[in-house]
């Protein structure tokens, strides 16, 4: 996510999603006054919230919708935003109440139900719905979404309307922190025109945030504008925001130098050696709940077999994370020792150094385990990436030069580029990897469990790899049925000893968010999920 204007831009024949503001280069100031432009890459699927569970749809999310709860924008800490209250006794029925005064950009009031059948629809296995998994702990989730078969039940039984502005709320089993998970984007509400007509809906998505969609023509730009009517305290500062589709991150980089773009929210790696120069100060470098790791396909039997255990974690001792943090990314990445992240802190479950010696760098150690572990599987890893970043090629082939260095093998790691992150997210999807993927993780909800359940319980919504052991479940369903939220979180991290003892994914580093921006933009900052605060954002 960057040269002159690229060949994309003439590329008006794309496919056009909502009606087109027109194809032109959309530079800075283009899209009027109080508007200004920001990097962006196509989301992989229509912008449902239930639907959407990577980084560019996420954004445009967070600007058209707002939920029960909001993440602060400075320390991640879950806020009331439209809940008035939520109220629990026993940490397994919640009653909720909604505020009144809230209402949809087309004039429908957001109520009870708003809520109530956006939960419903995003949990029902006839939608379809990527983060159906995150209704999974209401009761009667096993009825509208089965592991097999086809549903009983199209509802929640677990959630009744009793009111215009109250609901209720009852899970399957005891979950101290799910009010904290409520501001990520699958439980945002949904308007009745949502239901009434889906397919204009999805074409011009109506929510409940600071900002409309005016148009989007894909690969290309969405333009959002601010809603006057929006009746939140974080109003927009600015007038709109022009999303614009880069496809390589240099290019956007260079846009932004040349004055044809506003913020870059992806500074590529080979930049940022530059960046303090480049932009005179007008940089971001902020720490942030995100974590790079490699994945496994474990629905391939060459790397889910005994033995494979110490294939993976010689092969983590084979990647000096030291030297590539250093050299590529100039210390805006620092190296892992667990599988979460730092931003948690040791209250929040963070553990530095879980990984002990299994993350630092021991060539004779990588080549025995890998030689005592079977070999590699077919003889070589072929790390598949999106190529469509600049950030992602570079460190790709400087950890397969440290693995082919560590194990004395040219040979041994090679690089697989896949055109697109939509395209690599399909491959991904359709148990199609390889060998080794890469696998960031920005989280949705700043919790110890959002690092760990998503990613390897067994069938869980963003467990690519298909990773599946049984003591670690176990230990996630007692961490969450713990009402005590220090308990709770000493059995996240032992659930994270299992993650670390199987080496389930190997940690390569912890992420910073990165950002540039032009002398038109002022108060620009990022949040904790390394995504531009841009309601705050002021132009001119």
């Amino acid at each position: 996510m960057r040269g002159a204007r690229h060949a994309l831009w003439a590329a008006c024949a794309a496919a056009a999603v909502l009606p087109a503001a027109g194809c032109g280069g959309g530079g800075s100031g283009a899209g009027g006054p109080g508007v200004f432009s920001a990097s962006w890459g196509d989301p992989q699927n229509p912008l449902e919230p239930a639907n959407t569970n990577e980084v560019q749809g996420g954004k445009v999310l967070d600007m058209l919708f707002r939920g029960l709860m909001r993440y602060n924008p400075r320390t991640g800490a879950a806020e009331n935003m439209l809940a008035q209250r939520i109220e629990t006794s026993d940490s397994q029925n919640f009653t909720v109440t909604v505020k009144d005064g809230w209402t949809f950009s087309n004039g429908e009031p957001v109520t009870a139900r708003s809520f109530v059948d956006a939960w419903n629809y995003g949990a029902d296995l006839k939608n379809n719905q990527k983060n159906a998994y995150f209704f999974g702990y209401i009761q009667g989730y096993d009825r509208v979404h089965p592991e097999t078969g086809t549903p009983t039940a199209h509802t929640l039984s677990g959630l009744k309307v009793t009111g215009p502005r109250t609901f209720t709320v009852r899970l399957n089993q005891k979950f101290s922190t799910f009010p904290d998970t409520l501001g990520y984007a699958a439980f945002a509400p949904l308007p009745r025109a949502f239901f009434d007509d889906h397919a204009a809906w999805v074409k011009r998505p109506v929510g409940n945030g600071p900002y409309l969609i005016k148009s989007y023509t894909r690969g290309f730009m969405m333009s959002l504008r601010k809603w006057n009517g929006y009746p939140g305290q974080d109003k927009a500062q600015n007038n709109g925001v022009d999303l614009q589709v880069y496809t390589d991150s240099n290019t956007a980089y260079t846009d932004l130098l040349a004055g044809n773009l506003d913020l870059v929210d992806d500074v590529p790696a080979p930049q940022l050696k530059f960046i303090r120069t480049d932009l005179d100060g007008r940089y971001i470098n902020a720490p942030a709940g995100i974590i790079q790791t490699l994945a496994f396909p474990y629905y391939d039997p060459s790397w889910n077999k005994p033995g494979t255990a110490k294939v993976r974690t010689g092969l983590s001792m084979a990647i000096n994370r030291d030297q590539i943090t250093d050299t590529i990314f100039q210390k805006t990445r620092t190296p892992a020792t667990d599988w979460t992240s730092p931003v948690l802190g040791t209250e929040g479950g963070f553990q530095d150094g879980l990984c002990g010696d299994a993350c630092r760098y021991d060539p004779v150690r990588a080549r025995k385990l890998v030689r005592e572990g079977g070999g590699l599987p077919g003889g070589q890893v072929r790390i598949t990436y999106n190529a469509d970043s600049g950030s992602h090629k570079e460190w790709v082939d400087a950890v397969c030069n440290s693995v082919n260095n560590a194990l004395g093998n040219d040979k041994a790691c090679v690089g697989n580029p896949v055109g697109t992150f939509a395209d690599f997210r399909n491959q991904i999807g359709r148990h199609r990897m390889p060998g080794p993927f890469r696998a960031g993780w920005q989280m949705d909800y700043p919790l110890i469990q959002n690092f760990l359940q998503p990613l390897y319980y067994t069938n869980a919504s963003s467990n690519d790899g298909a990773w599946s052991n049984k003591d670690f479940d176990k230990l996630v369903d007692r961490a969450n049925a713990e009402s005590d939220r220090a308990a709770a979180v000493k059995l996240f991290q032992q659930a994270e000893g299992v993650v670390r003892d199987n080496m389930a994914a190997i940690p390569l580093w912890y992420q910073n968010g990165s950002a540039g921006y032009s002398p038109r933009l002022s108060h620009v900052a990022l949040n904790p999920f390394s995504v531009p605060v841009y309601n705050e954002i002021k132009v001119g």
